[in-house]
């Protein structure tokens, strides 16, 4: 049987584990997803070694840079992003081959995508972690100039004190990629100025728990475009399931 599986730590719930378990059911797959805990990256050689079976991982953090240097192959998009959340375990007669990939590029493309317009040509981007990477990089496939917004002042960074009722005119696109609003923390958005936004916005938050948070419903609430990060998580799922069906690089 076939075994697919995610690492990182800490895992807790995890909706890779829920999506593809239901996903081998319903389709009949005769295969199996597992988690596996991880402190350090380097224990990725040890789960692979030990695992005949496994034929590919998810990633999420904190290893999703750590884990490059193990990697024999990487995708052009994951090497431009510099992060890894695919693996593809490739078991050949001179040994393992492991290929790194990133499906969060796919996924916010393709979520975000429908709901451009041709006025949206620059965004801010609210956090400068390692969940931004793919954002950074998407944007400027889709033509969108992107400047990042942190907490901490920076060279070429704006902090929320700089965000102003003119920042938001020309910036109509605003991607939340830190984790301020996420459940238990419902009650809390990033320090915009909320007021200033209209129709013309589009928000859009990485974060699905709640499935509204403060940030998506004060947006709303002056009228903007928004979308949660749901419809994301499910599109790089599935690149991630054809990544690792697909007989050759990609």
């Amino acid at each position: 049987m076939n075994k697919y599986g995610l690492i990182g730590y800490p895992l807790g719930h995890s909706f890779s584990q829920a999506f593809f378990t239901e996903k081998f059911t319903r389709e009949g797959i005769d295969a199996v997803y597992d988690n596996y805990e991880i402190a350090d990256a380097h224990m990725l050689l040890d789960i692979v070694r030990d695992n005949p079976d496994l034929c590919g991982l998810n990633c999420t953090i904190p290893h999703k840079q750590a884990i490059i240097p193990l990697l024999d192959w990487l995708s052009p998009e994951a090497e431009e992003i510099g992060a890894v959340n695919v693996i593809k375990i490739c078991r050949e007669e001179e040994g393992v081959k492991l290929h790194g990939y990133n499906s969060d590029l796919i996924g916010f493309t393709e979520s975000i995508r429908p709901l451009l317009r041709p006025h949206h040509r620059k965004a801010l981007i609210l956090g400068t972690g390692g969940a931004s990477r793919a954002i950074r990089v998407a944007l400027t496939h889709l033509g969108i100039e992107w400047t990042l917004v942190s907490r901490h002042a920076a060279p070429n960074i704006l902090t929320y004190d700089d965000i102003t009722a003119e920042t938001l005119r020309e910036y109509q696109v605003i991607v939340n990629c830190s984790p301020v609003g996420m459940h238990p923390h419902i009650d809390e958005a990033p320090p915009l100025p909320y007021e200033v936004l209209n129709a013309k916005h589009l928000l859009f938050d990485l974060i699905y728990n709640p499935e509204e948070t403060l940030f998506l419903k004060r947006g709303a609430q002056q009228g903007t475009a928004t979308k949660n990060g749901l419809e994301m998580l499910h599109l790089q799922a599935l690149a991630s399931w054809d990544i690792w069906q697909s007989e050759a690089k990609i």
